[in-house]
This record gives structure tokens, sequence and C-alpha cells, in this order.
């Protein structure tokens, strides 16, 4: 994660990030409302996601940025990006190219839905 970025100073002043620098950041079909997928950014993979054009993203688990669609070619086509009323949260507003979720389903939220009623 970069310790310096070029992001606007007046956004980075309304983020809430957790303790590690991140927000999350909810991908969502721009013209459908359909949610694809959540991915982390920090200050820098925000600042990328505004200025290119397409969604940047910090893998917690690779610990270095990746912009969505450069390995698989299922680009994200950023056409809005907006903070939750806590500034905790991202909601990038994309045109999605083909599938989000990294195992090849549209979206990372259709492989297991949980039973609803619970304990009576």
């Amino acid at each position: 994660m970069s310790s310096t970025s070029s992001l606007d100073p007046a956004v980075a002043a309304l983020l809430r990030r957790n303790a590690d620098g991140l927000v999350p950041a909810v991908a969502q079909q721009y013209d459908t409302g359909e949610v694809l997928m959540l991915g982390w950014m920090d200050d820098e993979a925000l600042h990328r996601t505004l200025t290119t054009g397409r969604c940047t993203y910090w893998s917690r688990s690779r610990r270095a940025y990746w912009t969505k669609g450069d390995t698989s070619g299922h680009v994200q086509h950023v056409k809005s990006v907006s903070l939750d009323c806590d500034g905790d949260t991202v909601l990038v507003k994309v045109d999605q190219v083909g599938a989000a979720c990294h195992t090849g389903d549209r979206t990372c939220f259709d492989a297991t839905p949980l039973p609803l009623g619970g304990a009576r």
C-alpha cells in the first residue's frame, strides 16, 4: 500500500478508513443496479479509480494494487463514485465487461444463497 497518494486532500478528508487504511468498495452495475463484487481501496487505489476511469483495488492477500480486467479482460468502466453517509464505504457504479467474480460468475453474490427464517 502506498504511503503517499495523489488523492485530492478534500476527498481524502472525507474517508473513514479501517485500521489498515482501507475502505470497502462495492462495485455495482450502473444501469441494472446489480451488485457485482466487493474490493478494498486505499487512498491511492481510489485516486487511480477516479483518474483512470477503471477500478483499481488493493489486494490484501497479494499486498499489491490490481486494476480489474488487466489479466482477465473483465474490465470495470467507472460511471460514478460516491461515499456512503459515514464516509467508510465507496460505491463504484461501473459498466462491467464479462464476469466480475474471479470464479467466472457475473457477480460474486450468486454462489451461495443463505436460508431465511432463522429459529422460531
